[in-house]
């Protein structure tokens, strides 16, 4: 078999490999991961079940698949991806997310299971959760400070940060033209920088509110 031949060979494997997980995220934001069957994503996809675990061995290795296709764009692999993060870009990825129903509706979906009894994304999401934690904790502290505007310290904020990004998204996928996520997120961000002084031009913010003048 030539280069091109295995080459070509690979992108059909890849792409086929893709349409599982578009087909398994559809599955489980319709059904939730433990109704959601191998079999039904076969069907969606237009396989057969053994076809399904020719690339994912069993269901179990099917929803990691999802979760790490998911995690390419989470919010804290965006912010571990970027060297100067700051809140502004937390607001970008909301906005990204509010263009990707789908995948929100999958993740959230499974991150509401995983909660409950043993589930096998369990591991998954607690860690996320404890990474995501410590790194809003970090460039919080960065941007602002040991404290925030508001009052709150990096380590208060963090998890309110975490759980606005998620309690928003859940009303906007129950009622998507009542709720604006990004501009919901924005006023959060505007309470915990009450009083922050203007950032300049290049990005940072001055150390102090300008003076007035004589």
């Amino acid at each position: 078999m030539t280069e091109r031949q295995r080459g070509g060979r690979a992108a059909k494997a890849e792409a086929r490999r893709e349409a599982i997980l578009d087909a398994a995220m559809a599955e489980i934001a319709e059904r939730g991961y433990r109704a959601t069957t191998l079999a039904a994503v076969a069907a969606r996809v237009g396989l057969t079940q053994p076809g399904i675990l020719h690339y994912f061995p069993s269901k179990k290795h099917l929803l990691i698949g999802v979760l790490e296709a998911r995690d390419q764009w989470d919010t804290a692999a965006v912010l571990a991806r970027s060297t100067d993060v700051r809140l502004a870009h937390l607001e970008q990825v909301v906005e990204f997310n509010a263009e990707r129903p789908g995948i929100v509706q999958t993740y959230t979906a499974l991150a509401a299971e995983s909660a409950t009894g043993q589930h096998p994304a369990r591991e998954f999401f607690t860690e996320r959760y404890a990474a995501a934690r410590e790194t809003f904790t970090a460039f919080l502290h960065k941007e602002f400070g040991d404290r925030m505007p508001g009052g709150l310290t990096p380590e208060q904020a963090a998890p309110l940060l975490i759980a606005a990004i998620d309690g928003i998204q859940i009303q906007w996928l129950l009622a998507p033209d009542e709720v604006d996520m990004p501009a919901a997120f924005r006023n959060l961000v505007a309470l915990l920088t009450a009083g922050a002084p203007a950032e300049d031009p290049a990005g940072s913010r001055s150390p102090h509110p300008p003076t007035p003048d004589a």
